[in-house]
């Protein structure tokens, strides 16, 4: 079989894992086996790939979901505003009139859909706070993906968003965090927005992360991408140095706000 094919049925079989997961709760290899059909050698393989990716926690014989643990939108929104406007600032100027581009979710996203205002654009989100700021202003074509809602936190998840996005493609994505390791690696503290990210840089010709200082190395486990997968990243001056040598040296282009 091609390796591509491979690693498609392998990426299909860990989006059910992590789906059954989160709608069932836990799960033994025995059951996941069966409900997709595959050995019980290929589930734990599986287990194994997104334990250490921080998607879901390994137990004997089987997997449970993790925590969510991210805040509210309204508690993060208040966090570190001036640092993040800046950031949102220059991410909008980044964007070229005419183009399309993916807003993520997240305050910082929603932060640079108020510099796009009255330009000639397409804005795709699952944001519904940028939803919110664009859906009156008439120079904007905005597309909403669809999913499950999660009030608090003001996005749209799941396998319809995610499925949404592999009909999209977008000339940027304004890509957002809650953590940056030292190697560049990106990171989340929910897991159901995880796959809805990775969909989103896979639609996208440039993946511009927002991150402001804060978020050097912020929080979370769930990995979302490596520096390899970004080619932008816009933070504050006072973001970790070491950190921003590391995606440098990732070839990743560093602009501070």
């Amino acid at each position: 079989m091609h390796a591509n094919v491979i690693a498609m049925l392998q990426e299909r079989r860990h989006e059910l894992i992590l789906r059954t997961l989160r709608t069932d709760g836990p799960a033994t290899v025995t059951a996941l086996a069966e409900s997709l059909g595959v050995s019980p050698a290929t589930i734990r393989r599986d287990l194994v790939e997104l334990d250490e990716e921080g998607l879901l926690r390994r137990v004997h014989g089987g997997a449970v979901p993790l925590e969510e643990k991210d805040d509210p939108f309204a508690d993060v929104a208040a966090v570190r505003t001036a640092e993040k406007d800046a950031v949102a600032r220059r991410c909008a100027e980044l964007v070229k009139d005419g183009e399309t581009v993916l807003l993520d979710i997240g305050t910082t996203a929603h932060r640079v859909s108020r510099f796009l205002h009255g330009r000639a654009l397409t804005v795709i989100t699952s944001n519904l706070a940028v939803y919110e700021e664009l859906v009156d202003d008439v120079a904007i074509q905005l597309i909403l993906l669809g999913g499950v809602v999660r009030r608090d936190y003001r996005s749209l998840v799941g396998f319809l968003t995610e499925d949404n996005l592999r009909q999209m493609h977008a000339d940027r994505l304004i890509l957002g965090t809650s953590g940056v390791r030292a190697t560049g690696a990106v990171v989340d503290t929910t897991v159901i927005q995880v796959p809805v990210k990775r969909a989103m840089i896979a639609a996208s010709d440039q993946v511009i992360l927002a991150a402001d200082a804060g978020k050097f190395p912020g929080s979370g486990m769930a990995r979302v991408c490596d520096a390899s997968d970004l080619h932008v990243v816009v933070t504050n001056a006072d973001a970790d140095p070491a950190t921003l040598d590391a995606l440098r040296t990732a070839e990743v282009e560093v602009i501070t706000a």
